[in-house]
């Protein structure tokens, strides 16, 4: 049986766009596929190839480094525009998304493990003074669905020179609303106003998000 075949592929990006992806989350107590097996897997399955024929290279093209969303050199479209992929995993759960025309990088956290006073290094002050305002009892929500997105931003932006996650602040929006980013960086380079980060529902107080950039 395909890796796929009992899991929930979810669309995310704007209506009736043709640059929207497909996501997919893996729920396994026992043993969960690699993050890697499985965007091969939803790879060849959107593409239409074998996923043991999808190439992902993992090191940076500009440094090296194995940080950020992987390279995507096979499969292509008809065309030979190149696909976008990431793929990550918190605990028992693996989540992998990818796409056509805009990077993506994929984000995730618990509820309650992030503590308040790291707060000024993770999130702008623009965030800090929303998760100030929240209620108490909605805050370790909010502080993981932040994170969540501003990580999934990171990861697709990839070797990102000096970028500080304080740099950069998204929209504190409610959960399951596309969020944008509100204050940018040189880091982001044009178009930054376009990028658009979806949330994708977990079990287990974990939360998730995919980001997509220009």
């Amino acid at each position: 049986m395909d890796l796929l075949d009992a899991a929930r592929l979810v669309t995310f990006g704007e209506p009736g766009a043709h640059d929207r992806g497909v996501a997919v989350a893996v729920v396994s107590e026992r043993r969960p596929p690699a993050p890697e097996v499985l965007l091969r897997h939803l790879l060849g399955r959107q593409a239409e190839v074998p996923a043991e024929d999808v190439e992902l290279r993992y090191g940076c093209p500009e440094c090296g480094a194995r940080h950020g969303r992987p390279l995507v050199e096979y499969p292509t479209t008809p065309s030979g525009a190149g696909w976008f992929g990431d793929a990550l995993q918190s605990g028992g759960v693996v989540v992998a998304a990818v796409g056509l025309r805009r990077r993506l990088g994929v984000g995730m956290a618990v509820v309650g493990d992030g503590a308040p006073a790291l707060d000024r290094a993770a999130f702008h002050p623009v965030e800090v003074a929303a998760l100030a305002a929240a209620d108490p009892d909605a805050a370790p929500a909010l502080r993981a669905r932040m994170w969540a997105r501003k990580a999934a931003v990171i990861r697709a932006l990839g070797h990102s020179g000096l970028l500080e996650p304080s740099a950069i602040a998204l929209a504190p929006t409610e959960a399951g609303q596309a969020a944008a980013i509100v204050r940018g960086a040189p880091e982001l380079g044009d178009g930054w106003t376009e990028a658009r980060t979806h949330d994708l529902a977990l079990p287990d107080g974990r939360v998730a998000a995919i980001a997509m950039l220009p």
